[in-house]
């Protein structure tokens, strides 16, 4: 059985699309991604800094453009299906994207609001977060709570993102749990807190009049690992997850009950594999970070995709 990981913000870095812009039709449908956002995707993904595509209303819909332009070159017509989708935060609209829950046109505008409704409720007071790896786990939360922060980001394989005021995380800093590290996060705000509840508000007014889809394939929630059926529900779950947590271990534990056996992560790739080798032991996995990675990914598809843990086709 085979999954598709679609990354969050923070894991994007400057340039990271060059590559991409050589494999046929992917300009052409980030460019439409672009017009669909009303955002120069194509200049953010291959010429801006990293301190331009920080921003949450530039980062949210390139990550998600990134994700779906590169699951369209991945998966062609005669390309099996994955047989799972999640996403990790804002990764989350792109899974729904690929899953047939949701178009590429509505995914971006979503996403076109999410990043911006952010980004304005972050601006009301200076935040951030900031990864604790290592530690005990009970140890961790107990600290992030006494600073007053909150455990955003339960993501297993050892990492929990703490986030809150910018005074906080430095007092994290300053007295962390014990044998754990504190880096903090290339993000503008405390993503999946109180903190974001004008950016809740806005999304609860614009969500209902979408047009959805029920999920094509299996499509797991950041908020409790749960696979869900019903595509205007994810959309709820979507606008709700703004302000709540992210535990992207359930949903680990999730991909692991369904008995899945490779997992590829789109681009910008490497963090959720990365917690995939130590929460899915035994899994294979894939980080497809240039377009020099297509030719592995698809052989992984025809080994795992629509192929159950006992090698039978379904």
């Amino acid at each position: 059985m085979l999954a598709i990981a679609c990354p969050g913000q923070g894991a994007q870095t400057s340039g990271f699309l060059t590559p991409w812009l050589e494999v046929p039709g992917f300009k052409d449908r980030l460019a439409w991604l672009s017009a669909a956002a009303d955002i120069d995707l194509l200049t953010h993904g291959t010429e801006s800094d990293d301190e331009t595509i920080k921003d949450t209303a530039v980062a949210q819909p390139l990550l998600v453009a990134a994700a779906i332009a590169s699951f369209a070159a991945l998966f062609g017509e005669d390309t099996p299906r994955p047989d799972a989708l999640a996403g990790h935060s804002v990764g989350e609209i792109a899974a729904a994207s690929a899953a047939g829950a949701l178009s590429g046109e509505q995914a971006m505008i979503l996403v076109r609001e999410r990043g911006r409704a952010m980004a304005e409720a972050a601006a009301a007071t200076p935040t951030g977060m900031s990864a604790v790896l290592g530690g005990s786990a009970d140890e961790v939360d107990e600290t992030i709570l006494r600073h007053g922060l909150t455990p955003a980001n339960a993501n297993g394989g050892g990492q929990t993102v703490a986030a809150g005021t910018l005074e906080q995380l430095a007092a994290l800093s300053a007295d962390p749990p014990a044998k754990a590290r504190v880096i903090p996060l290339k993000v503008a705000g405390a993503f999946h807190t109180h903190h974001m509840g004008p950016a809740v508000s806005v999304l609860e007014r614009i969500a209902p009049g979408m047009t959805v889809n029920d999920p094509a394939v299996a499509l797991l929630s950041n908020a409790d690992g749960a696979v869900v059926n019903s595509g205007r529900d994810y959309v709820k779950r979507l606008v709700r997850q703004v302000s709540n947590p992210v535990r992207w271990d359930l949903c680990m534990e999730t991909l692991k009950e369904l008995g899945v056996t490779g997992l590829i992560e789109l681009p910008p790739a490497g963090t959720l594999t990365g917690l995939a080798k130590r929460g899915l032991k035994g899994v294979e996995t894939l980080a497809l970070k240039t377009p020099d990675d297509l030719e592995a990914a698809r052989d992984m598809i025809a080994r795992h995709a629509g192929v159950d843990p006992e090698g039978a086709k379904q």
